[in-house]
Formats: C-alpha cells, structure tokens, sequence
C-alpha cells in the first residue's frame, strides 16, 4: 500500500512537472457554418497552435453562431470576453469605417487582385485602424464575389433591381449602393434572413455562392445572379490587450499558425465558390449571368457612392486601394 501510494504520488508529480508551467485557452467564436472553408481553416489553425506550443496554448472554436450572432461576437472580442473572432468584414466596419474602403464596389477584378491589395500598403492601414480600436488583426480570408439572389424575376437589366427588398449586411457603403441601383437594402443579421426570405419580408439577399449554400437560401430563393458587385474578407481579430500579454514566442506561434491558415483558406475558397454555384443551380435555382452592358451599368450607378465615402474618411485611402488595383 506504501509502494502504491508513493507510485501514485511519483506520477502525479511528474505529470505536473511536464504539463504546461501556464496553459492558456483562448476561444473564438465566429458565425460561419462548421463545414465552410474558414471554419475548417479555424480547426488548422487550432491543430497547429496546440502542436506548436507543446499544449501551453489551447484553442477553443465555436461556429456557427455558438456564441452568438456577428456583431456580438464582434463586441466580445472587443470587451476581451473571447479572444478573438472570424468575421465578415463588415461586422467591424461599423467601429473602423476605414474598411468600407477595401469593399467598395466592383472594384476588384479577380480575387488576385484583391488580396494583393490586403496584403499590401492598404492592409497595413486597415490594421493600424483596427489596432486603434483595440482588435489585433491575425490575417485576412476570403468571403469571397457577392452574388444577389431573389424570388420576384430574374436580373437581367438593371430596372430589374428596382424596388426588390434585399438584406445586406451592416456596410454602409454596401447600403448605399443598393440604393444607388433602385433597390431597397435592409441591414440584418445572418440568422434571420433565411425565415425573413421564407416568409416574403425580404424579396432577396446578397452573398458568396458558399454562403448561399451553407446557409440553404436556394431552398427560400428562386433565382441567382453573377452580379459580384463587392469582393468580400474575412476578418481575423483578437483583443489586442489579451494578444500583446501573451508570451512572444506565442505571439509567434499564433501568427504562423494563422498564415497557414490564410493560405490553405484562400485556396480553398476560390474552389469552394465553384462547387457552391454548380450545387445550387443542380438544386434547382434559375441562373442569369448579368451582360457586360448591364454590368458597366452598374459600376457607373454607383461611382458617386465612391465619392461620398470619402467625405465619410480619408480619401487618401480610398485613392491608395485604386491605384493599387490599377498597380501591375
């Protein structure tokens, strides 16, 4: 009894002695779907982190809405009651307008561009802006080309638009170039569009191909567009004071791990999108592609959104992101 009590006392010592001096778990929320490429992303990122850091850090992910709806996971990582979130861009736009100049519309030709330009100049002074309001910024993914859906007619011309009820999200910019258009753009939260576009409240709703599918819209929504009328990110904040305590060789570990993350994501989502569009169009939704003419259209109907919001923050920056786009 003596020689086992004093082996059970060995072996808890030693596990003391090899477990983590500080192990620390950090939890992220976002609203993305399990089973969308930036959650699946997330879980890597996890993976890697607890590998990396021998167990001293721990990574809590909760999708899907676990922890509540965009704006709130936003606000959570802000007060430091999570530490960070993954996030359509918009959701901060609310506290950093300065990033309604990296989703102006049609603005970006490919997805190529667009990150060249986030991963430049402009990305570094979206992330200084959101440092200012207390968020450190671990990457940029893609949300990807929002696409318009709806249930009244097919969008063929641009009086087409006029009049429909579209959700958007919380971008002001966004809101008013669906105004710009003929529409009538309603700001909503995610999880309240599908019983909204159910019920008839909302004639149609805007988003990338994946989200349209993760979300099942094509079960509430006839017809699709290929309007890609913004290029969407996806945020990757956490609380800036929670980040700047921990350890640098963490820091590291958290920032490499996360780049990895981007990569494999960015990747993953042009395919994604592809597969998305096929799959919804085989479910049964009627597929306009939008004509070059209509398109350009378009772009000129909201030009003068573009030069309102540069009385709304420094033009500079907005001027920063075309030349960039227009950079070879």
């Amino acid at each position: 009894m003596k020689y086992l009590t004093r082996t059970v006392i060995a072996a808890g010592f030693a596990a003391l002695v090899t477990a983590p001096a500080s192990a620390e778990t950090l939890r992220f929320g976002g609203n993305f779907a399990a089973d969308h490429s930036s959650s699946i992303a997330m879980q890597k990122f996890k993976e890697a982190v607890e590998a990396k850091s021998d167990g001293a850090l721990t990574i809590d992910l909760f999708p899907d809405m676990q922890l509540g709806g965009a704006q709130e996971n936003v606000d959570q990582t802000r007060s430091g009651a999570i530490f960070g979130t993954w996030i359509g861009a918009a959701y901060l736009s609310r506290t950093v307008p300065e990033l309604e100049a990296i989703s102006m519309p049609f603005t970006y030709p490919d997805r190529a561009t667009a990150f060249r330009v986030i991963d430049g100049d402009v990305g570094t002074i979206v992330d200084e802006k959101l440092a200012d309001k207390g968020f450190k910024v671990l990457g940029w993914m893609e949300l990807g080309p929002r696409n318009i859906t709806n249930n009244v007619r097919p969008i063929e011309t641009v009086d087409d638009l006029k009049g429909l009820k579209i959700r958007l999200q919380p971008n002001q910019t966004h809101l008013d170039s669906f105004r710009a258009i003929g529409a009538s753009p309603i700001s909503m939260g995610i999880s309240e569009v599908y019983s909204a576009l159910q019920q008839g409240v909302l004639d149609g709703e805007e988003n990338p191909y994946s989200i349209i599918k993760t979300r099942r819209f094509d079960e509430v929504q006839k017809y699709l567009s290929d309007s890609n009328h913004v290029f969407d990110f996806i945020s990757i904040v956490a609380n800036k004071k929670a980040f700047d305590k921990l350890d640098p060789k963490d820091q590291s570990i958290l920032t490499d791990a996360m780049a990895d993350a981007v990569a494999f994501q960015r990747a993953e989502a042009a395919k994604e999108d592809d597969a998305a569009k096929a799959a919804l169009i085989a479910a049964g939704m009627v597929f306009t592609p939008i004509p070059d003419d209509v398109r350009a259209k378009l772009r000129q109907l909201t030009a003068p959104v573009i030069e309102g919001l540069k009385k709304r923050i420094d033009p500079a920056l907005i001027e920063k992101v075309q030349s960039e786009v227009t950079a070879k």
